[in-house]
């Protein structure tokens, strides 16, 4: 007996989908904390998840990565809604395109892959085709911005139609006291990167020797050690090490702690799907000096944080500047962002806009 479509299971109210997610489900980036969130929510949408884990080499997997992912689809039912992780789907054109007619396949794009800082332009382009193609075998996009959103519409010929936003979502948080110091407590969080960009935050810092301020770093150190080693670097040539400390990868927990006793949040990251550091931060009701890179200005209240277009060194540091040495400018931003903090979505809202999407591609 062939399995049962996907329209006759939504209708009896047991909807499952599969969801696939390269790798170790459980890293702490913003990708993956979203998926995580999103299988944790949407049943509560209606939709039960079936997990498939795909291997860990994407987005650049090699041909035995890419026959175990082919193999993993076939073993999915024929017209169920399968939701790949865009981490994988951008980098699997030719899988996506044997599965299309018997899966209903939902691209979830967080950010274009060749969109990645530190890439070769011929990486980059070959990217960025890779992803164009694969797109065209999703029956729906779901994306967590409208930049991105945006993007796929204009850069990867993805009809708007087949496109849904459904922006991260953000746990409430106690209002951060600050540190009580006479040096501000400043807060990045993000994995040491090239498109983070961290030695350009610590240059802007450097620049403001006079003014008193201590920085911390949480991110991750090994998911690019070249990129790390240039932040250690950049620290080192400064003479900053007294004042900015790499806490490396810290637990939600201590992610928390942290925001709680900080003063300013600041990001130098060159391109975000959305920035979700950035709304926990906004969350605790922190002031924000951020370059503006990607979908941050799509959502972040300008009343509460000091915005700067990417690649804009001077300007940077000038911002931060304004804000360190004036503690008014930094009770205004506060206060603004107290405000609007109860203005970001919540995961509830996210799962919800997923599940419209599975809907609609069930209903096909």
């Amino acid at each position: 007996m062939s399995p049962e479509p996907a329209t006759r299971r939504r209708s009896r109210g047991v909807a499952e989908f599969a969801f696939a997610i390269p790798g170790d489900p459980d890293q702490r980036t913003g990708g993956y904390l979203y998926d995580r969130r999103l299988a944790a929510e949407l049943p509560r949408q209606g939709w039960q998840v079936r997990p498939v884990r795909l291997p860990d080499g994407f987005p650049f997997p090699d041909a035995a990565e890419l026959a175990a992912t082919d193999r993993l689809l076939a073993d999915l039912p024929d017209d169920m809604p399968v939701m790949v992780d865009g981490l994988a789907f951008g980098a699997m054109p030719e899988v996506a395109a044997r599965h299309a007619a018997r899966l209903r396949l939902v691209a979830l794009v967080h950010h274009p892959l060749g969109y990645e800082t530190g890439l070769s332009p011929q990486v980059a382009e070959r990217l960025v085709e890779s992803e164009r193609a694969a797109l065209g075998h999703a029956r729906h996009v779901v994306v967590t911005s409208t930049t991105t959103a945006q993007t796929l519409a204009t850069a990867f010929s993805v009809a708007e139609a087949r496109l849904a936003v459904a922006l991260p979502g953000t746990d409430p948080l106690p209002a951060a006291v600050g540190s009580g110091d006479a040096a501000p407590a400043l807060l990045a969080v993000g994995s040491v990167l090239p498109r983070k960009d961290f030695p350009a935050l610590v240059d802007a810092l450097a620049s403001l020797g006079d003014l008193p301020w201590r920085l911390v770093i949480a991110g991750s150190l090994t998911r690019d050690p070249f990129e790390a080693d240039r932040l250690r670097a950049t620290i080192r040539r400064h003479g900053l090490s007294e004042r900015v400390t790499l806490a490396g990868e810290v637990a939600a927990d201590e992610l928390r702690a942290l925001l709680h006793r900080s003063d300013l949040f600041v990001s130098s990251s060159r391109y975000e799907g959305f920035g979700m550091a950035l709304a926990e931060a906004a969350a605790a009701g922190l002031p924000v000096v951020a370059v503006a890179g990607g979908a941050v200005a799509d959502w972040m209240h300008p009343d509460a944080a000091v915005l700067v277009p990417p690649d804009r060194p001077d300007e940077l540091a000038l911002a931060l500047s304004s804000v360190l040495a004036g503690p008014d400018r930094r009770h205004r931003l506060r206060t603004a962002a107290l405000t609007a903090r109860a203005r970001l979505p919540d995961w509830a809202a996210c799962a919800a806009a997923v599940a419209a999407a599975l809907d609609r591609v069930a209903r096909a």
